[in-house]
Formats: structure tokens, C-alpha cells, sequence
């Protein structure tokens, strides 16, 4: 397992984190995901052989957030 930081913006309430969260949990080889409003970022537990940093990044902005690498 490979864990990765994303720097989310565009995320304002409770309801933005459960649709970051949830867009990230239903991608192949997510295991933990952690977002947090304050911070701005999420957490990312994920199997490299079933998804990418890529993939994370474009599932997170096709919710309508901006996702980039920490």
C-alpha cells in the first residue's frame, strides 16, 4: 500500500468532505481515505497496482474540487 496527501481546495462545509471522501473510497485499491475540512487535504491509502496519484487527483476535480499532490 502506498499513501498520498492531496491538497483539495473548493471544499466549504461537511457535505463537500463526505463527496471527496466518497469519490475517493469508490476508486479500485483505496483502502483509507481521510479528508480534513481545516487542513484542506485528504489521505490516501491506495494500491498502486489498481490506481494512481493521476486517477486520485482527476476523481477528486471531476467532483468539482481542485486536487494536487502535497
Amino acid at each position: 500500500m502506498n499513501e498520498i496527501v492531496l491538497n483539495i481546495t473548493g471544499m466549504s462545509c461537511g457535505g463537500c468532505v463526505s463527496s471527496v471522501q466518497s469519490v475517493l473510497a469508490a476508486l479500485p485499491g483505496v483502502s483509507r481515505v481521510e479528508v480534513d475540512l481545516a487542513a484542506g487535504t485528504a489521505r490516501i491509502q491506495f494500491d498502486p497496482a489498481c490506481t494512481s496519484v493521476d486517477a486520485l487527483a482527476q476523481a477528486v476535480n471531476a467532483a468539482g474540487f481542485t486536487a494536487q499532490p502535497a
